[in-house]
């Protein structure tokens, strides 16, 4: 596995991540001196902060309303729709990151809409490394990005894991090799529809991606890069295979089913001193390996 990460400082970081991870994750509840780097992207009360896209629409355009703010939460609605016609929407952030701890709180609501298709039944989540919003043509359906994939339990007692990888336009290395399949399940338990969860990422630039749930590690893979298929409809000068994911944009998902986000919080690991307890917290190898 060592050898499929960009850099040493990569390795380091997963030997840090398997010891922080293993006690707890980082929590922006508590108190103290290391929430203080913390920041909300979402300020509980509109989204002046971020871009929508809509696949058939131009840039800016929220159409029927589907983002928008209510009860202190980003809640996704489809009730002004006519029509699904595979509207996949997005909410970006304003800007770009690289190496960052994310916390997002979701939970699925409401009625999914059945003229869209299937697999979006009770099915969300969160894109980062994502292309700039302002680069898609008005028909391209998916960003070239990397998909923190978020699903709940369809009642049937099958296991539906949540804080799975997709990858619209992507690849990724997955336990030493380029992974061909666009989705890879995380090692989750399945939640309920009206279930509170926490999910986590922690991305290292072109390096390490750690995917949590309520705490647990579920999934890591490494090197997120530009290739595979999925995606439709891009401008092909953006679409560059091979090209190693150092950073983008943080997105949030619509597809078809309502869901609310109650959270949206990021604390930015880019300009750590190399000496701060954070730094040796997210980079630095263990004792032994020094």
């Amino acid at each position: 596995m060592k050898k499929t990460f960009s850099s040493i400082r990569g390795i380091g970081a997963l030997c840090a991540l398997l010891i922080l991870l293993s006690y707890s994750s980082c929590s922006t509840t508590k108190k103290s001196a290391e929430s203080k780097g913390w920041i909300s992207l979402f300020n509980g009360k509109d989204t002046k902060d971020w871009i929508v896209k809509i696949f058939h629409h131009e840039v800016g355009d929220n159409y029927g309303n589907t983002f928008r703010v209510e009860d202190g939460m980003i809640k996704v609605r489809y009730d002004q729709y006519d029509k699904f016609n595979n509207r996949y929407g997005h909410l970006y952030y304003k800007q770009p990151y690289s190496h960052y701890h994310l916390v997002i709180e979701y939970r699925f609501a409401d009625e999914w809409r059945k003229d869209a298709p299937s697999y979006t039944q009770l099915n969300s989540g969160v894109m980062f490394h994502s292309q700039d919003p302002r680069t898609m043509p008005k028909e391209q359906d998916w960003p070239i990005s990397v998909e923190m994939q978020f699903l709940a339990g369809l009642g049937d007692g099958k296991p539906r894991p949540t804080g799975n990888m997709c990858s619209p336009g992507t690849d990724v290395i997955f336990q030493g090799k380029k992974d061909p399949r666009h989705c890879i399940e995380s090692s989750s338990k399945t939640y309920g529809k009206d279930e509170w969860v926490r999910a986590e990422l922690i991305v290292l630039g072109d390096s390490l991606i750690t995917h949590i749930i309520n705490g647990e590690v579920v999934l890591q893979y490494s090197q997120p890069q530009i290739g595979g298929g999925v995606a439709n409809g891009f401008d092909p000068k953006i679409k560059v295979d091979g090209k190693l994911l150092k950073e983008g944009y943080i997105a949030l998902q619509s597809e078809g089913q309502p869901i609310d986000f109650r959270k949206v919080e990021l604390l930015n690991l880019e300009n750590l001193k190399p000496k701060s307890a954070l730094y040796q917290k997210y980079f630095a190898p263990p004792a032994e390996m020094k």
